[in-house]
């Protein structure tokens, strides 16, 4: 292989795993929502691109509120995906305090709360369809 094209090849390469996991993250989304009957997340309802509207920006104001939009939306559209799993799946808080919890997560069981984890079970997994 030809040293010019190798930093080619390695950027080809890191893009392909990227499209790989969010390939993934559909087809998870996309197949086990239904079979548990969570809601699926509507992806518009995240990642919204209405800045270009704004006529005081330039073009390259524009194109970066283009950027940052899909950027913090796919964030956002992802974090949703993930809490309504954990909220099915995992509805416990951590032993640690975090950063950056989720809408969900306040409504958490408390660490180590094992008399209400066994007579709940049931209200955590119905509620990834109601709350959105």
């Amino acid at each position: 292989m030809n040293i010019i094209k190798l930093p080619f090849f390695i950027a080809e390469f890191r893009h392909a795993k990227t499209w790989a996991k969010a390939w993934a993250r559909s087809y998870f989304h996309a197949t086990c929502f239904p079979i548990y009957r969570i809601d699926k997340v509507r992806r518009a309802d995240s990642i919204v691109f209405d800045r270009q509207q704004l006529e005081y920006l330039n073009f390259i104001e524009k194109f970066h509120c283009t950027c940052c939009a899909y950027g913090t939306g796919l964030i956002a559209y992802i974090g949703e995906i993930v809490a309504r799993t954990e909220q099915y799946f995992c509805p416990i808080k951590h032993a640690r305090r975090m950063l950056g919890i989720h809408s969900r997560y306040a409504g958490f069981l408390d660490y180590g709360d094992a008399a209400d984890y066994e007579a709940k079970p049931g209200e955590f997994r119905a509620a990834p369809a109601k709350k959105s």
